[in-house]
């Protein structure tokens, strides 16, 4: 029997425990890389639309990062435009080397969002890692930031964030996970649920990837069971399925995949049984 989650399909969005603290995240966030490197007036009130509906259904988490071009400038744009501060979870991230370059990179970062206190920052693919946290341990003792966090975005990484992961430095760790890229299942989303570790995803849908190996095809009726009604919806929800996933961040600027996304976030969940027939059915595409 699948099992019953936060509400029902129509109602409100799936939320988890950010495990060092127990505040409450929605699971579906929204990514910004790509989507939001943006300097037209004409994209910028794109950003703003995607922007106020994702708070408007319920969506709080934003992440982004320096390496993303214009994007923290676009979403901090929105936030003052839309009056949207108290309302979203502003994440971003160090991209850099040397303790006083990460300072100043990420004092511009909060210029750039328009924020005096990140929600969570994290050092960016491990990039100087051990000495970013030092200084993002002192952020966080001065309410700079609330959550301190690390990322990356391909399987070869996953085990220096599993020795970080279980190192007690981490309120978060992002990493890529979805449908088509389970090697996060074997140790590191493991480790992550053990050590009391929120879990951010990328790449949900495999950078798009995964769209093209359904392209024409009709999503099973089985679906239904679980409360998907899309191929995005059908993905995402294998990803938060996972009990140690706190949140996915997909990226886009269209308002009609905003919407579809965020219904992913809805509704019931597959069991293991079921993840197990997605997963049997993607590998006979």
């Amino acid at each position: 029997m699948l099992r019953r989650r936060a509400a029902a399909a129509n109602g409100s969005l799936i939320s988890r425990k950010i495990p060092s603290s127990g505040e409450a995240l929605p699971a579906v966030g929204l990514g910004s890389s790509h989507t939001f490197d943006v300097t037209s007036a004409a994209d910028q009130a794109e950003v703003n639309a995607v922007m106020g509906d994702f708070a408007r259904l319920g969506g709080r988490l934003v992440d982004s990062s320096p390496m993303y071009g214009a994007a923290e400038s676009a979403i901090g744009n929105a936030v003052s435009q839309l009056d949207l501060a108290k309302r979203l979870f502003l994440a971003t991230k160090v991209w850099t080397t040397g303790r006083e370059a990460g300072i100043e990179q990420a004092k511009e970062s909060m210029r750039r969002m328009r924020t005096r206190q990140f929600d969570l920052l994290q050092v960016h693919n491990l990039v100087d890692v051990e000495m970013h946290l030092k200084w993002l341990k002192e952020w966080k003792q001065q309410h700079l930031v609330r959550y301190v966090g690390v990322t990356h975005s391909s399987d070869s990484a996953h085990a220096s964030l599993e020795k970080l992961v279980t190192s007690k430095q981490l309120d978060f760790v992002q990493l890529n996970y979805s449908i088509a890229e389970r090697g996060a299942e074997e140790r590191l989303l493991p480790a992550a649920l053990a050590s009391g570790v929120a879990v951010i995803v990328n790449r949900p849908f495999a950078r798009a990837g995964l769209f093209e190996r359904v392209r024409g095809r009709a999503l099973p009726d089985w679906a239904s069971e679980f409360d998907a009604a899309s191929w995005a919806q059908f993905f995402l929800k294998y990803v938060f399925a996972h009990p140690a996933v706190t949140c996915a961040i997909p990226a886009t600027r269209n308002l009609k995949h905003l919407a579809d996304d965020m219904q992913g976030g809805r509704g019931r969940l597959p069991d293991e049984k079921m993840r197990r027939r997605m997963v049997d059915l993607l590998s006979s595409l």
